[in-house]
C-alpha cells in the first residue's frame, strides 16, 4: 500500500525560482508539487482550494513578506515551511527571524545563477523538503503558540562563577526543529550548571547570531564556541556552523578545538564528532542529551558514550519536531533514557546535583 505523496506549494516571486525548483521536485518519487505562487496572496487563494503539507517560501515579495505570511501561517494553521530566499545566507538576521518564527529549515539561494544553483543543490533542497514532511504537527502546534506569547524582557545574568568545576560535562546535540529544542532546555536551566558543549546543525554564518539572540534570555551564558577555549561552570559553548568541534582534555578540565575539519556523516558541524570526543575525554564524567532532527547524526556517538559510562538521553517522539536522530539513537543500543522534551532540563539539574 502506497502513501499519499507529500504535496508541496512553493511561493516565489521568480518565475526561474517557480519553474527550477517546480522541476526538480516533481521528479521526485514521493513528491507531487501541487502549485506554484507568485505571493503570498496567490498562495492563500490556492490554499483556499488545497492545503499543503509543506511550503517552499521565498522572503523578498510583493504585496507581502515572507516572515509576515510565515507568521500568520503559523497562527492561522502551522505547517512545515522551507524558507528559500537570497536573504538568509551566512548569518542574516531574515534567517534567524525566520527559525524564531517556526520555519524548519533555510537554504539560502544566490541572487544570480538560480538554475543552475537548483541543480548543483538539488540532493539538499529534496532533503530539506522530505525533512519538513517528517514534521510532527502537533509539536510545530506548540512551537507556533509558544512564538506567539510576548516576549520576555532579557534575563538580568547573575556574574558567572568562571572554573572548570568537577569534571562534569553536558553534551546536547539537535538538527530540524533544535534551535526551538535548544531554547526549551538551556532556558530552563540555572546559571551555575557544569560546562555545556553543543552541536545544532546550522547554516553556515547562524551559529554566532542564534547564540547572541538566546544568550540574552538564558541565566547561563551561552556562546559560539572558539577555537582552545575552555570549557567552564555556567557556560555553554554552541559549535560553529561549517566547523568541526572536538572535546580536549587541558590540564583539570577540557577545552575544545574547533577545526575546518571534513564532514563526518554528511555534517559540519557533526554530533557524532562531538559526541565521540565527548566519549573518550570525559567518559562517566559527561550526560548526553540528542534531540529532535533529521536523520542519525550523533546516534554513532552516543553509543560510543554509552560504552564509556556517560549518561545518555534522548528526546521522546511526542516532543520532536522530527524523530531522527534520537530514533536512530535508540535503535542503536546508546540510550539510558528517553524523555519528553519538557523533562530534559529537570534531568540535567538531577543530574548535575
Amino acid at each position: 500500500m502506497h502513501s499519499k505523496p507529500v504535496s508541496v506549494l512553493i511561493i516565489d516571486d521568480s518565475i526561474l525560482v517557480r519553474e527550477a525548483a517546480k522541476q526538480i521536485l516533481a521528479q521526485q518519487p514521493g513528491i507531487r508539487v501541487m502549485g506554484t505562487a507568485v505571493d503570498p496572496i496567490q498562495a492563500m487563494e490556492k490554499m483556499a482550494q488545497e492545503w499543503p503539507d509543506v511550503m517552499v517560501l521565498d522572503i523578498q515579495m510583493p504585496r507581502m513578506d515572507g516572515i509576515t505570511f510565515l507568521k500568520k501561517i503559523m497562527a492561522e494553521r502551522p505547517t512545515p515551511v522551507v524558507i528559500c530566499s537570497t536573504l538568509v545566507g551566512n548569518g542574516a538576521q531574515a534567517g534567524v527571524d525566520a527559525l524564531a518564527a517556526g520555519a524548519v529549515s533555510l537554504i539560502s539561494k544566490p541572487k544570480s545563477g538560480v538554475t543552475q544553483f537548483f541543480g548543483d543543490e538539488s540532493d539538499s533542497i529534496v532533503a530539506a523538503v522530505r525533512a519538513a514532511a517528517m514534521t510532527n504537527l502537533s509539536r510545530l502546534r506548540q512551537i507556533a503558540s509558544s512564538v506567539q506569547r510576548p516576549l520576555a524582557p532579557p534575563v538580568v545574568k547573575a556574574p558567572r562563577l568562571a572554573g572548570v568545576g568537577d569534571g562534569r560535562l553536558i553534551a546536547l546535540g539537535a538538527s530540524t526543529g533544535g534551535t526551538q529544542a535548544l531554547e526549551t532546555v538551556l532556558t530552563a536551566l540555572p546559571a551555575d550548571m557544569p560546562g555545556i558543549v553543543i552541536v545544532q546543525h546550522m547554516p553556515v554564518g547562524f551559529s554566532k547570531r542564534f547564540a547572541e539572540r538566546l544568550n540574552q534570555d538564558l541565566q547561563l551564558e551561552l556562546r559560539e564556541a572558539q577555537n582552545g577555549q575552555r570549557v567552564e561552570r555556567g557556560l555553554a559553548l554552541l559549535a560553529e556552523s561549517g566547523k568541526q568541534m572536538r572535546l580536549k582534555k587541558e590540564g583539570g578540565g577540557y577545552c575544545v578545538e574547533v577545526i575546518d575539519g571534513p564532514v563526518i556523516n554528511r555534517h559540519k558541524p557533526s554530533v557524532d564528532c562531538l559526541f565521540g570526543s565527548v566519549a573518550k575525554v570525559a567518559g562517566r564524567n559527561a550526560i548526553g542529551v540528542l534531540m529532535t532532527g533529521m536523520g542519525d547524526d550523533g546516534a554513532l556517538g552516543m553509543k560510543e558514550m554509552f560504552d564509556a559510562g556517560s549518561m545518555t538521553v534522548a528526546e521522546s517522539e511526542e516532543s520532536c519536531v522530527v524523530f531522527g536522530m534520537p530514533r536512530a539513537a535508540i535503535q542503536r543500543g546508546g540510550v539510558h533514557e528517553v524523555l519528553a522534551l519538557n523533562k530534559i532540563a529537570g534531568r540535567l539539574l538531577e543530574w548535575a546535583s
